[in-house]
């Protein structure tokens, strides 16, 4: 008996330590990311405002020769920076939008320890749609890719902000989407590279990503919410967005054929231009 209880002890201190260090190797690929920084594009003034957290959140602000009073906020992807999200502001300028490109916390220029996947992040863009009040703007659209379309569809859920947003290729819960991604690496043992990650999370950094859920956000939000997303998506599969659609029925989805991970502007660029800037001329 004294043996047996010896073995379970020690497989059960084995198991122990083999969770924590997945779940901090998993957590340090996923929390951090290398930081994107570029120059910023002519006309650009860099703002900044304090998070709730103290933490420094930084944008590129740019406004249109004749502006029409509204405003447009672009929020990037995982692991990209305003220097991406710096591509649309064209589409918006073109047509008198003020436009804000913030970098999401830990990204760019922007601080912060962690990449939260929305935990933190819906209340900077919430801070930063009070920010575009300030400094005059009418109405308040965004546009959000991939990581920064969940974030905007939980900071909907906590205060409607915004006139309008477009989301394109938004997740619909993180551990699910976690849980698929490691599958490509870690097989079936990706429920506990992901499960153990998560825990060390909560335990060593008071991150709970159990409550980063935009399927269930959705279904709270009153803000308008146009969903994209790519048939051809192998990061994010389409599915994540149609459940989003089904969560909140008043928001409609297009589904772009042939489109990759936030490639809808790519794939069809006449057709994603008409639908956006008319989902926000209708708001």
């Amino acid at each position: 008996m004294k043996r047996t209880a010896w073995l379970l002890g020690a497989a059960a201190l084995v198991l122990a330590i083999l969770t924590a260090l997945t779940g901090g190797v998993f957590c340090g690929a996923t929390l951090h990311v290398p930081r994107r920084l570029g120059a910023a594009p002519p006309g650009a003034d860099t703002v900044a405002i304090a998070a709730s957290d103290g933490a420094r959140m930084s944008a590129w602000w740019m406004r249109p020769a004749n502006w029409n009073g509204n405003c447009v906020t672009v929020l990037h992807g995982i692991g990209d920076s305003r220097v991406g999200s710096a591509g649309f502001a064209p589409l918006f300028l073109n047509e008198g939008y003020a436009v804000l490109l913030p970098d999401s916390r830990a990204h760019g220029a922007s601080e912060g320890r962690f990449v939260t996947y929305g935990l933190f992040e819906k209340y900077d863009t919430l801070s930063w749609a009070d920010w575009m009040r300030r400094a005059g703007c009418g109405k308040v659209y965004a546009l959000g890719e991939s990581l920064g379309a969940a974030v905007l569809i939980q900071a909907a859920a906590v205060r409607p902000v915004f006139s309008a947003v477009v989301a394109e290729c938004a997740f619909a819960d993180l551990r699910e989407t976690a849980e698929y991604r490691a599958r490509f690496a870690a097989g079936p043992a990706a429920k506990f590279v992901v499960g153990s990650g998560m825990l060390y999370a909560r335990f060593a950094d008071g991150l709970d990503f159990t409550l980063v859920s935009p399927l269930r956000s959705i279904a709270l939000a009153r803000t308008p919410i146009l969903l994209i997303h790519g048939l051809a998506d192998s990061r994010t599969p389409p599915s994540n967005s149609e459940r989003l659609a089904e969560a909140n029925k008043s928001d409609p989805l297009w589904l772009v054929p042939n489109a990759l991970h936030t490639g809808a502007a790519a794939a069809a660029p006449a057709e994603f231009r008409s639908r956006v800037l008319a989902w926000f001329a209708g708001h």
